[in-house]
Formats: C-alpha cells, sequence, structure tokens
C-alpha cells in the first residue's frame, strides 16, 4: 500500500538546553562519585523518560528534604529551590550539589540586589512553578508579588509604588511577557527591570523557531512533559503562529493519528528537558506512515555551555 506524501519540518533549535544538559550530568557524576542512592530534591528536570532512566542508574527523587537520608547526598534539580532548602542541608550536615540552572540562578542574584536596594519584587511566572517557588523563596515572606497575567497587575497592592523592580521565570512566553510588562510600566511608570532579559535563550530560540515553522504546517506536534513550562508555551506560540493543530505528546504513543488523518506538513519540536531520542521516536513513527520528505527550519545555533560545580570535578 503506497504511503501518502508528507513533508515534515523539523525546528531548530529543538530539545536539550545547556541548563538541562548540566543537571543531568551533575546526576551522573554524582552517581559515579559517590554510588547509588543519590538523593534529587523534586524531577531533576521535566521529563519522564530522563527521570526514570536516572532512577535506573540509582537516583532516587523525593519532593522534600526530609524524605532523603542525612547521610547520602542530594542534588537540586535545575528549576532552583528556596533558600530554606540549602539552609536545612547545612544544619543536617549533608553532602549536596545545587543543579540549578545558571540562568535561573541569575534571575535570584537579581532578586537579591533590588531586595537589597529596598526595592519589592513583582515576579512575572506561574503559581506553584518549582522555579517560581524557588525564585520567590530567596527573599522573605511578603517580599515578591507573582503576577501570572496583565489583568493581575491592576490587582496587586505593593508597599509603595515607587520602590518596585520585576523579574520574570526564564520559562515564559516571551509575547506574553511583554503584555504583562508593559502593563507593569503603565501602572507603576518607576518600576525596575533585569538588566539583560530573564527569559532564558533557550526558550527565546524554541519559540523564534516555532514561529518560523508553524505557518508552513497542517499539524504541529511539540514533544515534552506535561508539567514542563517551555513545553507548553511552545504548544500556545504554534497555535498563535497559524498553526491550525498544536498539541503536546510524551512519546510517540501518545500521537492521535486519527487528528492527523489528511495532512501533508506536519511540524515537530521539542522543550528544552526533552532528548533527542524521544523526538527521533516521533519522527520515525510518521516514516512509518507517510513517505516523508524532512526539511530543517532553523533560526539559532546554540553553542552554550555550563560547567558542573567543581565539587563533581575533584575526587571523592
Amino acid at each position: 500500500m503506497t504511503k501518502p506524501p508528507l513533508t515534515l519540518y523539523l525546528a531548530a533549535p529543538r530539545g536539550f538546553c545547556a541548563g538541562v544538559d548540566r543537571a543531568i550530568k551533575i546526576v551522573e557524576m554524582a552517581l559515579e562519585k559517590w554510588g547509588s542512592p543519590v538523593f534529587v530534591r523534586h524531577e531533576i528536570v521535566h521529563n519522564r523518560y530522563v527521570v526514570d532512566d536516572l532512577r535506573k542508574k540509582g537516583a532516587v527523587f523525593v519532593e522534600e528534604l526530609d524524605e532523603a537520608p542525612s547521610d547520602r547526598p542530594v542534588i537540586f534539580s535545575a528549576h532552583g529551590v528556596p533558600k530554606a532548602v540549602p539552609a536545612e542541608a547545612r544544619a543536617r550536615e549533608m553532602v549536596f550539589v545545587d543543579a540549578t540552572c545558571p540562568l535561573v540562578s541569575k534571575v535570584h542574584i537579581e532578586a537579591e540586589r533590588h531586595h537589597a536596594n529596598g526595592l519589592q519584587m513583582v515576579m512575572i511566572g506561574h503559581a506553584g512553578h518549582p522555579e517560581t517557588l524557588g525564585t520567590m523563596g530567596q527573599l522573605p515572606e511578603g517580599e515578591v508579588i507573582l503576577v501570572e497575567s496583565a489583568e493581575d497587575v491592576s490587582r496587586i497592592e505593593p508597599r509603595d509604588p515607587e520602590r518596585l523592580a520585576f523579574i520574570t521565570q526564564t520559562t515564559l512566553s516571551v509575547d506574553d511577557t511583554v503584555d504583562i510588562v508593559a502593563a507593569l510600566k503603565a501602572r507603576f511608570p518607576a518600576i525596575v527591570g533585569p538588566h539583560k532579559e530573564d527569559i532564558c535563550y533557550a526558550t527565546t530560540n524554541r519559540q523564534e523557531a516555532v514561529k518560523a515553522m508553524a505557518p508552513r504546517c497542517d499539524a504541529m506536534l511539540v514533544v515534552g512533559a506535561p508539567n514542563s513550562s517551555n513545553s507548553r508555551r511552545l504548544v500556545e506560540v504554534g497555535a498563535k503562529a497559524g498553526c491550525g493543530y498544536a498539541q503536546l505528546v510524551q512519546r510517540a504513543s501518545d500521537i492521535d493519528w486519527r487528528a492527523l488523518d489528511g495532512i501533508s506538513s506536519m511540524g515537530i519540536t521539542a522543550g528544552a528537558s526533552a532528548p533527542e531520542v524521544l523526538i527521533d521516536e516521533v519522527v520515525n513513527a510518521f516514516h512509518d506512515r507517510y513517505e516523508v520528505t524532512v526539511e530543517m527550519v532553523e533560526t539559532a545555533v546554540e553553542n552554550v555551555e555550563f560547567k558542573v560545580p567543581r565539587a563533581l570535578r575533584e575526587p571523592a
């Protein structure tokens, strides 16, 4: 039986970013150095395949530090943690390694600097996301006001409207954040912004690739986890950029083939915590059903690399 033709557009950049790559490497190097088990507070990155793979190697994932014993190493996830977490680890005399993405740490440092200058922070982010919780937890209670939308800006009541600064979660939609920042500046003209954009290079680059790809596609799939903020934003960006059908899938087995019936062009990308093996799996699933022509949609070249902490490079 003849397979129908399909043009498959593959976004570049896609998948792993430098912060995710570093975080996974930290867990693997910790297992090599100290043996198993090594405990990890929260999923090291938001991807079930990655977490399950590290679990097989000896990593134990817990949600809170009190679930980890004091005599085994513990790693803090790439999303960052409130200050109280490393403080507790020190009090328990635990060996710990912080795998927080350096670009998230940059936002933490900004928040502390503004706080030291007497400014109250407004954080643009998603309530309950571990990165948001980690960033807000860098400062005392009440010093960070969370806004999730431009509508939220009209409802906040800061201590002093003339003494404000804003920071953002690193994995937000670039376009949505522009609207929220505009609302903040309109209501609080004196508000201070970051020296450099808080939304990370990888989030921005993946969204730009999707914007370039989406208008050419009948449908688009984003390989990523439901709890991955940057993956979910890619779905939203694809839909806004003109793709009629944009969906998130974790694996090829999640593809709804009936919804794709009759398509002649398909776009594929992946969130920053999705490994290339899962992208290949999805691409191969299309090769099984279609006569595929692959076209790359490349909007940026990434060559960023972050070093792992010195503690892991030194002998045990």
